[in-house]
């Protein structure tokens, strides 16, 4: 079996104040550090780009509104990937106009967002024509798949023919004939591919959006989307901003020597701009082994509820047991559920294998932090799965002191919904009127355009 460093290097909490959060909070508890956010989003927003640069924060990497707040004080944008986002973007201060919706689903208050100024982009045609129905004679963005992509996992990969992100980019004639018949001005064109850290990649990935640009001469704004690679761990590579940065300049220049638009420039970080900010401290809650051809395992009193990303993908996260003068052991790290993939420490990109850790041997109840916690782990935790409470959030503030932000969900919070008596005949906002949304007609189920694969697989939109 392989055993991989814990990475003490990334975390940016003291033992001490580990234990102030244990003492003040309890475990597991989220902390965010204040001066590693503001920090980052400055270097952003610094990235040179010759004719203006909008950086948007994908708020789905981590939607808690004191982050939020912090990044709206600073300047930066937001991009929304559901109804719901927009209105907790709102509520943390955001103007609309300072809101892209971004969804996967067909939003159901297109009106509603238009009236309020927030950026409506298109990432279906079934969508364009629906905010042309609802909305017509604005302006507007289209997302597309230019047709190429890239992930660390096919989980994350959110272009190419394997993805159902955006509009496909043989279709753009099609983008022209909808625009055109609802008077609708495309003045943003959205592409995402995924994630990762070659800048000759996000080289790849402008020209060829840029290529799609040439063709739509309302638009005035080129949005390249998120998946600006961070490395948890001390082995994994960060992707250089200002590398990328470099080349999208250089690609916007030619474009104006040819085309003579001089296009402004978004950018829509999540993971890049809070994942190494975050950590949760846990508690060893208990030590097992498996004899001398199996593992010691350190159980903690977090796992998959609040870091589902390590079951979810064999994501990495580095885990440091804040004991001293403790001998050495290799210890593979598990949550607190009656889940088999429960798993904290699998193997890279393998959820399915165990992925050892060189740690100081635990004990019960030692202080436990794992690192790069601050993107995907509070916003895709599993809440309440076996019961357990969701974790509060804690900023770290730079003098030291430590702010709650959202507190530990209570038993009462965790049955508030629950219905006795009787089935609750209200309607779900969110599924009401799902046969005909946004009050159109459902589409025609149409046969399959030519070359299309029959196969089924399901994606999500990766990180950013």
């Amino acid at each position: 079996m392989t055993a991989f460093a814990a990475g003490a290097s990334t975390l940016f909490l003291s033992a001490e104040k580990a234990a102030e959060v244990r003492e003040r909070f309890g475990t597991p508890c989220y902390v965010y550090d204040r001066a590693i956010l503001e920090a980052t989003a400055r270097q952003l927003l610094a990235l040179p780009a010759p004719y203006g640069l909008t950086v948007r924060y994908a708020m789905k990497a981590n939607p808690s509104r004191g982050i939020l707040e912090l990044f709206r004080e600073l300047g930066l944008h937001v991009d929304a990937s559901s109804d719901w986002e927009v209105e907790r973007a709102l509520a943390a201060g955001f103007r609309g106009e300072q809101i892209q919706l971004t969804s996967q689903m067909p939003s159901r208050r297109l009106a509603e967002h238009r009236a309020r100024g927030v950026i409506l982009n298109a990432c279906s045609l079934y969508q364009l024509d629906a905010i042309g129905r609802v909305a017509p004679g604005g302006a507007i963005a289209v997302r597309m798949n230019p047709g190429l992509g890239s992930g660390s996992t096919k989980r994350t990969n959110t272009g190419g023919p394997a993805s159902s992100f955006g509009i496909w980019h043989e279709h753009l004639a099609e983008v022209k004939a909808i625009a055109a018949r609802h008077r609708l001005g495309i003045r943003t064109v959205h592409s995402h591919i995924g994630s990762g850290t070659d800048a000759e990649v996000w080289k790849r990935a402008t020209r060829m959006t840029l290529d799609l640009v040439a063709d739509l001469r309302d638009a005035t704004t080129v949005n390249l989307g998120g998946g600006f690679k961070v490395g948890r761990m001390p082995e994994e590579p960060t992707v250089d901003m200002d590398e990328v940065a470099a080349h999208v300049a250089a690609e916007l220049e030619a474009f104006r020597a040819r085309d003579g638009r001089r296009l402004r420039v978004e950018i829509e970080p999540g993971t890049y701009l809070v994942a190494r900010a975050g950590a949760v401290v846990a508690t060893c809650v208990d030590v097992v082994d498996t004899g001398r051809q199996g593992y010691l395992f350190a159980k903690l009193d977090t796992g998959m509820n609040e870091v589902t990303r390590a079951s979810l993908y064999g994501a990495q996260h580095p885990v440091d047991v804040l004991a001293k003068d403790r001998e050495a052991a290799e210890v593979v790290f598990v949550g607190p559920c009656c889940e088999s993939g429960d798993i904290l420490t699998p193997a890279p990109g393998d959820p399915e294998a165990l992925g050892p850790r060189w740690v100081p041997r635990p004990e019960i109840d030692d202080l436990v932090v794992v690192g790069g916690a601050g993107a995907y782990c509070a916003a895709m935790s599993t809440v309440n799965y076996n019961s357990y409470p969701q974790a509060p959030e804690v900023m770290l503030e730079p003098d030291g002191t430590l702010t709650l932000l959202r507190k530990r969900q209570t038993f009462e919070q965790m049955l508030a919904n629950e219905i006795m008596g009787g089935p609750d005949m209200a309607p779900d906002h969110r599924t009401k009127g799902a046969d005909a949304p946004l009050g159109l007609p459902r589409p025609q189920r149409s046969e399959p355009s030519r070359g299309v694969r029959g196969r089924t697989r399901e994606t999500r939109d990766g990180p950013r």
